[in-house]
């Protein structure tokens, strides 16, 4: 079987198939995305590799305002850690998924051994958001955030800023939807986390 690439422009998905025997194994992959260091990588449970350029100014802009909101609040709250765009993490049905935005508690990431911390650590993190680019489709986003659902994730945010329209996840639950809020409102997975919209749409 061949290793699938799928290499996402901000226009134009595309899909490239690369010659092998099998799909990458972990530290092959891992080795791969250390020698592709400038790309955003992730990859789906059936072993599936996306490959993702350097994201466009404004959404680039728009992810650093959700980072700093976040650690902001992590920082004041202490109970657990943030995460930038640039963090990767291996879920229990073996995809390995990089949130725009995330985090986690803190005994969670405690109970990972220095090894796991330093490679695309093998956790869920129990917040994350989704913000939706020139090239993401909705369908494609909702499916991606019902997978964090199933692996652990407590609650999600998918912010469709085409349609100023942000999607809440909960376990159990359909996705509440909030058009052109001004606030959202982390409560109570986030206490007192509260994300002003004006500068992300």
């Amino acid at each position: 079987m061949a290793t699938t690439l799928r290499i996402q422009s901000e226009t134009t998905p595309l899909t490239v198939s690369l010659p092998a025997s099998k799909p990458m194994s972990q530290e092959e992959f891992y080795e791969f995305c250390l020698a592709n260091r400038d790309l955003r990588i992730e990859r789906t449970a059936t072993g599936e590799v996306i490959v993702m350029p350097p994201a466009f100014s404004d959404t680039g802009n728009r992810n650093f305002n959700l980072a700093v909101q976040l650690g902001i609040w992590a920082e004041k709250d202490g109970t657990g850690l943030g995460f930038d765009s640039s963090a990767g993490f291996t879920l229990p049905n073996s995809a390995m998924r990089s949130p725009d935005a995330s985090w986690m508690r803190k005994e969670k990431w405690e109970a990972l051994s220095e090894e796991e911390k330093s490679s695309f650590a093998p956790v869920c993190p129990d917040f994350v958001i989704e913000l939706r680019s020139k090239s993401d489709t909705l369908k494609g986003l909702q499916a991606k955030m019902e997978e964090y659902l199933k692996n652990g994730v407590a609650l999600g945010w998918l912010i469709d800023r085409r349609n100023k329209t942000v999607y809440i996840y909960r376990p159990n639950q359909t996705p509440q939807i909030l058009e052109n809020p001004d606030v959202v409102n982390g409560d109570p997975e986030l206490p007192n986390f509260q994300l002003p919209m004006a500068k992300i749409w």
